[in-house]
């Protein structure tokens, strides 16, 4: 397939996990990609020597590498936002600071982004960000930080949708429930509490939260935008 042949791609956040699917899919599909990591450097370098895809290191809590990293690589057809941060747990322990970093990575990179890369980014452009199933239902204690950060992405897709609409940029997000990563593994601890709200019972497949992302930066989705996507085998049912 080479749908996004001639497309230059960016992916913040695409060394390991729902990133890394998505950077190989896109260039499966024919885009020129590129992907930043922070603390992942084997698994990038990994990646990028596997897909050709070229790795970035830039930190997405520092705006000011977001930006630059941006601009760096653009004028841009297709932007992933994947870089995110998990934080729950008991609210009244957690440090200022933890909750600060994740409202950075989380919402406020996501929105520097997208604002720099539309500045230049061709007509027709395609801008999705990966939130979460959280963002509509938080069914569990200590989710209350996690969860308004993905909300927020909601908002802020609406809005960039009416922004860009004019140039034809879509802007979407991805919501995933349970996904076999790192940070959440098919066999983690949580399982069978994750497992217990949802009508398909398992982690989705990295490959399978791609091949949404796939549709919506692809040719066939220029109609679509401003919407949230849930692909989470019913947890938000």
């Amino acid at each position: 397939m080479t749908t996004l042949s001639g497309k230059k791609a960016l992916v913040l956040g695409g060394s390991r996990g729902i990133g890394a699917a998505v950077v190989e899919r896109l260039q499966a599909d024919g885009a020129d990609t590129r992907f930043t990591y922070a603390g992942s450097e084997a698994a990038a370098h990994a990646l990028a020597e596997k897909t050709g895809a070229a790795a970035i290191r830039a930190d997405s809590a520092d705006r000011g590498q977001t930006i630059a990293t941006v601009e760096a690589a653009g004028p841009l057809d297709i932007l992933v936002i994947n870089a995110g941060v998990g934080l729950l747990g008991d609210p009244l322990e957690h440090e200022p600071d933890a909750i600060d970093r994740m409202l950075d990575v989380n919402v406020r990179s996501p929105y520097h982004a997208i604002v720099t890369a539309a500045r230049t980014m061709n007509r027709g452009g395609r801008i999705v960000v990966i939130g979460s199933v959280n963002g509509d239902r938080m069914p569990f204690a200590g989710g209350a930080g996690y969860a308004m950060t993905k909300s927020a992405l909601q908002g802020m897709a609406r809005g960039f949708a009416r922004d860009f609409g004019a140039r034809e940029i879509t802007v979407n997000v991805v919501q995933p429930g349970p996904v076999d990563t790192d940070m959440n593994p098919a066999e983690g601890p949580m399982k069978d509490l994750m497992h217990s709200f949802m009508a398909i019972k398992r982690h989705a497949k990295p490959a399978e939260i791609a091949g949404m992302v796939a549709y919506l930066v692809g040719p066939e989705a220029a109609m679509v935008t401003g919407a949230m996507h849930t692909i989470d085998g019913g947890f938000g049912a």
